[in-house]
């Protein structure tokens, strides 16, 4: 859902600014098609790990300027709008609803243990919320924290749900007290838990770009349960014969951040596979991702 509100409101804004630069702070969503998509189309993603959020916007002095699925700090978002630029959020409803959480909780005198990846745009826009969000990585980071009367506990969407399961338990038996609220959001959840009831399978496809948590998540829990072959892909392009060679049962799966028409094109091309003729992959055009 996160995913295609996003890509919607990008088609909005070009067509109610066909005259305006519209730039995209960080990428829309992590998935390089589209980023190289909306590039074809006149659309900036302005993506600099030497910058912050906040020194991006300070470059712009006019424009339009979308802020992406991951979420913004506050202060950044009024920022943009305090120097004139025209400012749309694509910020996914399952992130907002998990930071107005938080942000409830902060004002009742909560300190919040936040599960997530350091450096992923959505953690990022949470931890600026307040000093009083600590993020936990893993078990060991809850070792390092303080005990707390009021603590609030909650993650980023894109986690493995088993991964989150451990920590939640470490910090319920370290901090009994402990407040807990699960927020994976369905469309990573229901996937994960179809990856988790795969049986038998020869080839398990993740399709999905590298940079998504959420499409990397989903290969590890795979290799957890130890399904023995299994490859992240980015479209059909990347599909071998190598990879169908002894193969007779194949599982698809894709990332929460991955256009439909990329997973299509991955089902379509190994249901087609016939092993007797040469694996045949089919065109990629850009222009059905949106």
């Amino acid at each position: 859902m996160g995913v295609i509100k996003a890509i919607d409101l990008v088609r909005d804004v070009k067509r109610k600014h066909p005259q305006d630069t519209i730039y995209i702070i960080g990428h829309l969503v992590h998935n390089r098609y589209i980023s190289d998509y909306l590039k074809k189309e006149g659309i900036i993603t302005l993506d600099d790990t030497k910058n912050t959020k906040e020194k991006l916007i300070d470059s712009l002095d006019q424009g339009v300027v979308i802020f992406t699925a991951h979420g913004i700090a506050d202060d950044i978002k009024a920022k943009a709008l305090k120097k004139g630029l025209i400012v749309y959020d694509a910020t996914c409803p399952f992130v907002l609803k998990t930071k107005n959480l938080i942000s409830d909780h902060l004002k009742e005198g909560y300190e919040v243990f936040y599960i997530g990846k350091k450096g992923h745009p959505e953690a990022e826009a949470i931890l600026a919320l307040s000093n009083h969000i600590h993020l936990i990585e893993n078990t060991d980071d809850i070792k390092r924290q303080k005990s707390h009367s009021k603590i609030f506990v909650t993650n980023q969407t894109t986690m493995s749900i088993d991964e989150i399961a451990d920590i939640f338990a470490t910090i319920k038996a370290i901090f009994p007290h402990a407040l807990i609220s699960d927020e994976v959001c369905s469309a990573t959840r229901v996937r994960q838990k179809a990856v988790q009831k795969i049986d038998n399978c020869d080839l398990l496809y993740v399709v999905g770009d590298p940079s998504s948590n959420n499409s990397a998540k989903l290969k590890d829990i795979a290799l957890t349960k130890g399904i023995k072959k299994v490859r992240l892909i980015k479209s059909a392009q990347d599909i071998s014969e190598d990879d169908l060679k002894g193969v007779n049962e194949v599982y698809v799966t894709s990332g929460a951040s991955t256009p439909n028409y990329l997973r299509d094109q991955v089902v379509t091309t190994v249901t087609a596979y016939d092993k007797t003729k040469e694996l045949v992959i089919p065109p990629l055009d850009l222009k059905n991702l949106l």
